[in-house]
């Protein structure tokens, strides 16, 4: 009997069920997070790297996997360093290795929640807005105001049923 949360992988680096590995859909997430947050388009992007905007999609949604060189010249042309690309990765997006798959560690795919909101157009718009405020000061005092606005909901939110 097989546990339907340790997924296989497959000789193309996909998970059993035909999907992206999570560690590259993590990674196409953090492109996507850079990119935009510059204010650059898939094309242009591509461009820069001298490929199709739809292969600039395809490493983003994970349907691709990016190579070592691709991945350094992605950090050069978006100015980041390469470990950027794997910063933020929940454990269970880790565990997702295809190593880690092949010694049959349990990997919780779903936890790709995180990326996912950090993908969303609001926080990247948000983000933008963010460091567009030219005085670090009040940057800071619009940080600590989101931080205040986000434990005050947490205080307000009622308590969870018993199970």
């Amino acid at each position: 009997m097989t546990n339907s949360r340790i997924p296989t992988i497959s000789p193309r680096g996909r998970t059993a069920d035909g999907k992206p590995n999570p560690i590259d859909a993590h990674v196409g997430a953090r492109v996507r997070l850079r990119r935009t947050l510059l204010g650059m388009s898939q094309e242009k992007l591509g461009l820069r790297l001298g490929l199709t905007f739809q292969q600039v999609q395809k490493y983003e949604r994970g349907a691709n996997r990016i190579g070592a060189s691709r991945l350094f010249d992605l950090s050069r042309v978006l100015d980041v360093p390469v470990s950027f690309f794997y910063d933020d990765m929940a454990s269970g997006v880790a565990d997702a290795s295809p190593r880690q798959l092949s010694l049959g560690h349990q990997a919780d795919c779903d936890a790709t929640a995180d990326t996912d909101q950090l993908a969303r157009r609001e926080t990247l718009e948000l983000v933008r807005a963010y460091y567009r405020i030219p005085s670090e000061p009040v940057r800071k005092r619009v940080f600590d105001l989101a931080k205040a606005l986000a434990n005050a909901t947490d205080d307000m939110a009622p308590p969870a049923a018993p199970q």
